[in-house]
């Protein structure tokens, strides 16, 4: 997936998320990209994140602490 669409869903998701109660809000983020979000999509977050946060929104950055980093053996990218 392109780059620039990852970062599109990832902030969608956060935009959902802005409506519920601000304690749940990073929670939220973390647990729907959790379940949600095949390993090698949640890879890709991180490799783009760990690179830069910039274009993502500040709640998306916040969750990424309680997103869980796949361990992807090599040659399953």
């Amino acid at each position: 997936m392109s780059p620039d669409k990852l970062r599109y869903q990832a902030n969608q998701i956060a935009t959902f998320f802005a409506s519920q109660p601000e304690s749940e809000q990073i929670e939220g983020v973390a647990d729907h990209i959790n379940k949600f979000w095949d390993p090698r999509m949640r890879a890709q977050l991180f490799e783009i994140a760990d690179q830069s946060t910039e274009g993502f929104k500040p709640m998306v950055v916040a969750a990424l602490e309680k997103i869980r980093r796949p361990e992807l053996a090599k040659g399953s990218q």
